[in-house]
């Protein structure tokens, strides 16, 4: 299994109990538009992410993060630093 999926599974697991709508996750799903996420889901959301993989995801990384696949990419490229 590749680094991007473990990332990506780990972000699916996390982003279930917040998954209120039951919406189908796939790399493309927008946490807006799909999830219909607020802004205070956003940061709890955020807060447990950066937890779990013991990150710190920026405000301005997170003004650029629409989809799960940008978040697994984020979370992959800070992971590496």
């Amino acid at each position: 299994m590749s680094d991007r999926q473990a990332i990506y599974d780990t972000v699916v697991a996390q982003i279930e109990p917040f998954n209120k709508k039951g919406a189908a996750l796939s790399d493309a799903t927008t946490f807006q538009g799909d999830l219909e996420w607020d802004s205070l889901t956003v940061m709890d959301f955020v807060a447990a992410i950066e937890d779990e993989f013991d990150i710190i995801i920026t405000m301005n990384m997170q003004a650029e993060i629409e989809t799960v696949g940008q978040l697994v990419d984020a979370v992959a490229t800070l992971k590496q630093d």
